[in-house]
């Protein structure tokens, strides 16, 4: 069986940006012959997944498709909104000629009403980590990848109606106020900023009278294990994100998003999974001339911006034992595919 390394084409760019990452060893990342000075190396078992770790805008996708069609493997969606069809350009999932490139799984793949949970990907994931050679895992959704590697509590769905009660009650007293109606373990430990996250620990805690950290407690054993599969995160600064972010949703706009919203507004439902993806909502508000276009992509930035920023602080707290990479490595430095026997 071979294995497959990647290098960076400018050792220089590498040095100069990525001089503090670790030498290659069971992470399969480092430097070519074992020298800072020569370029960033990637080397990974076909046995085992690539799990991928990053921020919005970071050219996290990028990295994963390089290691993909280096290897035969197949890139598997691990981000929340990707999963529902409808909105495709918003939601920047894979264009054409990725899939053209190496085979891309889970994304687009329910309908856009559907609803959608952790565990729900974790069943669709399994049957995939056991092909060969095995995926590559890529997302910016934490929680989809903390639970692949440590495992998910069992906790109960909740009922549609205690869903729109939530959204209701949330939409006329305010995040603040949903986050001081939680247990204080809960409201200890989750992100308090993150609406969606609070909105659920509000649900779990009416539902089932019993706070999510309580749930969590009892987590259930890991799908994949951390030894077993390599583990890396991209650092992306907010210096280098916000650039990257306005031009995204700039090309966005020119892309199609427009249109993929006016296909959606017939059947615009604000409680639906996927209205969720950030200029969704702003998008059908230009569309019924509710606000500017220049509205729409300013909201649309910052709530990206604002987005990465709870993304990093995810990944920093609970993925500390992952490998790190520079994103602005990564970005500025084209990639060549080289084969050795290991």
């Amino acid at each position: 069986m071979f294995q497959s390394a990647l290098f960076f084409s400018s050792a220089a760019d590498c040095r100069s940006q990525c001089a503090w990452l670790p030498r290659r060893g069971d992470s399969g990342i480092g430097h070519a012959n074992d020298s800072e000075s020569a370029p960033l190396c990637f080397t990974f078992s076909p046995d085992r997944p690539v799990l991928i770790a990053g921020p919005t805008a970071s050219g996290k996708s990028s990295l994963a498709l390089a290691i993909a069609q280096e290897q035969g493997r197949a890139v598997v969606n691990a981000d929340a909104l990707q999963v529902f069809a409808g909105w495709p350009v918003l939601t920047a999932q894979p264009p054409q000629e990725d899939h053209d490139i190496a085979e891309h799984l889970l994304y687009g793949h329910l309908p856009f009403d559907a609803s959608y949970s952790v565990g729900d990907w974790l069943r669709d994931v399994t049957p995939l980590l056991m092909r060969r050679p095995a995926p590559v895992v890529v997302g910016g959704t934490g929680l989809y990848l903390s639970a692949l590697t440590e495992g998910l509590a069992e906790i109960p769905a909740t009922n549609p109606d205690l869903r729109l009660a939530a959204t209701n009650r949330r939409a006329e007293i305010g995040l603040e106020a949903l986050v001081n109606e939680l247990d204080i373990a809960t409201r200890d430990r989750i992100d308090t900023q993150n609406p969606m996250r609070v909105q659920r620990a509000w649900e779990v805690l009416q539902q089932t009278g019993k706070g999510l950290v309580d749930w969590q407690s009892n987590t259930g054993p890991a799908l994949l294990s951390p030894d077993d599969a390599h583990l890396i995160q991209i650092a992306a600064p907010p210096a280098f994100l916000t650039p990257r972010i306005a031009a995204r949703f700039d090309k966005m706009m020119s892309g199609g998003a427009l249109e993929e919203a006016r296909a959606m507004l017939p059947v615009w439902n604000s409680t639906h999974q996927s209205a969720r993806a950030i200029g969704a909502a702003d998008l059908i508000a230009l569309l019924r001339d509710e606000v500017s276009e220049s509205q729409v992509i300013e909201r649309a930035v910052v709530a990206t911006r604002q987005y990465a920023k709870r993304q990093r602080t995810w990944f920093r707290r609970r993925m500390q034992h992952w490998t790190v990479l520079d994103a602005a490595a990564l970005c500025g430095d084209s990639v060549q595919h080289t084969r050795k026997r290991p």
